[in-house]
């Protein structure tokens, strides 16, 4: 193989995140060996996805933020599927594609679209100054997602219990200095925007916390989804995993003994041949 040809194969992959050669792995730069022990997992994501170290508390933030998505029980799709993969016989890692698998548009992707939304409403300049206004605009913009305002409301909680703690931290952190602080409070102003136009509260839920804070962290909206990934992956594995000691076998979304709505032809048979 000639110069050209060696040249061309090197730059088939081309990337900045690792560098591997004998007996040397390097992340951005820095020795694997020397990493390992003195830094934690959140500070790898942050270099491997930003190319440097965060600070503590751009660290301490982030991983709060992605802990409110880390579970949220077995009526969650992604965590059901996962464990039912699970009584099918299949190993831990298909049981967790199959659950993150499904973190779609729908469920799971409205951390993305809030901050497609608060970042967009903050790009614009929209005022803020007259709630019912801005209410207005936002349900305007909402269409664009079947009508539905992502990260406010919530399918089971009246009022998502993560979504204080998440802004109370996200506060702390804007009187520091440590963020900016105009993403969140957006997704505040429209919380009260949105109650100002429908004329009844919709609280916010943890995906514009989250995203809020994500914003504020300088990441982009569709690293808002791998996030989200990548928290809810620790309670997919926790589940497959309870799910596997209970030697349960083919287990279906409800109980074998349940009956479903059947909408097809009465019974019939084949005509008679001639």
């Amino acid at each position: 193989m000639d110069h050209t040809q060696n040249a061309e194969v090197a730059d088939w992959w081309r990337t900045s995140i690792c560098e591997v050669k004998p007996n040397s792995i390097r992340m951005r730069g820095y020795a694997i060996e020397e990493l390992i022990g003195r830094i934690g997992f959140i500070d790898m994501l942050w270099l491997l996805v930003r190319g440097d170290l965060p600070t503590a508390e751009q660290a301490r933030l982030l991983e709060a933020a992605m802990l409110g998505g880390v579970d949220h029980g077995p009526h969650a799709p992604s965590i059901a599927i996962a464990r039912m993969a699970i009584t099918c016989g299949v190993s831990m890692n298909t049981a967790v594609a199959e659950g993150v698998g499904v973190l779609g548009d729908i469920h799971g992707g409205a951390i993305e679209q809030s901050m497609e939304l608060l970042r967009g409403l903050v790009d614009d300049a929209v005022a803020t100054d007259d709630p019912a206004a801005l209410g207005r605009e936002v349900l305007e913009r909402s269409k664009v997602y079947g009508g539905f305002v992502p990260g406010y409301g919530h399918r089971f909680h009246q009022r998502d219990p993560r979504s204080p703690r998440v802004l109370e931290l996200a506060e702390e952190a804007v009187r520091r200095g440590d963020i900016d602080g105009k993403y969140v409070r957006m997704a505040q102003q429209v919380e009260a925007a949105i109650a100002a136009a429908k004329g009844k509260p919709i609280p916010m839920n943890v995906d514009a916390a989250a995203g809020a804070v994500y914003l504020e962290l300088g990441f982009d909206p569709p690293m808002g989804r791998a996030l989200l990934v990548l928290s809810r992956s620790l309670g997919i594995v926790a589940h497959a995993w309870e799910q596997s000691t209970r030697k349960e076998r083919i287990k279906g979304p409800v109980p074998k003994s349940s009956r479903y709505t059947y909408e097809g032809p009465a019974p019939r048979t084949l005509s008679e041949p001639t």
